[in-house]
């Protein structure tokens, strides 16, 4: 393939083009006019003319233009950007056009990134405030209530104290809660890994919550009986938690005299995949990509009445990533939603 000219080398040839092409004619009338005109001698001047103004002219083409350029490459590399930082100078415009045009490109990315932190970062704090605010004002509104004199019933003085105590209890979860996703975060789980039966683990679940599924007669199911064990290998108490965490949603979003089954199947020869599944409320399908951000909430107003910190799925999928394992989630609205994830077989 033939190898085509830089401009500045076409600009180069064709000024020393001009420039010879000039002299040639000044000489050729000046050996007319005093001389003989010698052919010979004019191919030669022609020649070693043109060679030299091209080459004398395109060194400093290039060197203004390397220059320049320099300045451009100095000024970029003060904004640390590696593409540049690692890169030699290159007096071709074309190549330097495209390298500028990756770079604008890359940054462009970058900002709308950083723009994309800030709002999540504005409004993670804004959802903090909210979640310890509600609490807050609750305990002070109580507190401010028996200073001001209602302390003198006895009756009033305990019902407002045992509300506060709830408001209390309430912050002491989501500050906890909040430890804990930090940690997770920060990757400072410091996981126990041990060999336990997972449908043991289902069964005391489904124990601890059968008072919470029976206000709302939930029904809470294996898919079929379990003979054998099966046995994984993770930390007992934070897989615990995974699975609470998704069986209290699953009975705080499902309908009344609905069920919470959970499904243990093998994946591969390594893995398991544990279903959790509800016929509740369901999902829409524009909330399902920021269900584990922290506080995010589907319902706004109706979730906060249930209770809970807004962490449970957050903390869930911090969990499992601590394992090096994958959770998904299915749902259809006002159908129900199964979350699964997988977890490490014993050798």
């Amino acid at each position: 393939m033939k190898n085509k000219l830089k401009k500045s080398q076409k600009f180069s040839l064709l000024t020393a083009f001009y420039i010879t092409l000039l002299q040639t004619l000044l000489l050729s009338v000046f050996l007319y006019i005093f001389t003989e005109i010698n052919f010979y001698f004019l191919f030669y001047w022609t020649l070693f003319s043109y060679t030299f103004s091209a080459v004398l002219i395109h060194l400093r083409l290039e060197k203004y233009v390397f220059n320049s350029i320099k300045k451009i490459y100095k000024d970029l590399t003060l904004l640390e950007t590696t593409t540049f930082n690692n890169s030699p100078i290159n007096t071709d415009m074309a190549t330097l056009k495209k390298e500028i045009d990756a770079y604008a490109k890359n940054k462009k990315l970058e900002l709308e990134a950083l723009k994309g932190r800030e709002e999540y970062r504005k409004e993670f704090i804004g959802n903090v405030s909210h979640e310890l605010k509600t609490p807050l004002f609750t305990v002070q509104g109580y507190i401010s209530t028996l200073i001001e004199g209602a302390a003198e019933d006895p009756e009033i003085r305990d019902k407002y104290l045992k509300r506060a105590d709830k408001g209390v209890d309430r912050l002491i979860y989501i500050v906890k809660d909040l430890d804990m996703i930090t940690k997770l975060e920060i990757g400072d789980a410091n996981l126990t890994l041990k060999t336990f039966d997972i449908i043991e683990l289902i069964t005391n679940v489904f124990e601890l919550l059968e008072i919470k599924a029976k206000h709302k007669n939930i029904s809470l199911l294996l898919d079929k009986d379990y003979t054998t064990p099966i046995m994984v290998v993770a930390d007992q108490e934070r897989i615990q938690q995974v699975l609470t965490n998704l069986v209290v949603n699953s009975i705080k979003y499902g309908h009344k005299n609905g069920t919470t089954e959970i499904s243990v199947e093998n994946l591969n020869s390594s893995k398991l995949i544990v279903r959790v599944t509800d016929n509740g409320e369901g999902i829409e399908n524009a909330h399902l990509t920021r269900l584990f951000e922290r506080f995010y909430r589907v319902d706004k107003s109706g979730s906060r009445e249930e209770g809970g910190s807004g962490l449970g799925l957050s903390i869930v999928k911090h969990i499992i990533e601590a394992h090096e394992e994958k959770i998904y989630v299915e749902s259809k609205f006002a159908v129900g939603s199964e979350f699964s994830f997988t977890l490490q077989k014993q050798n």
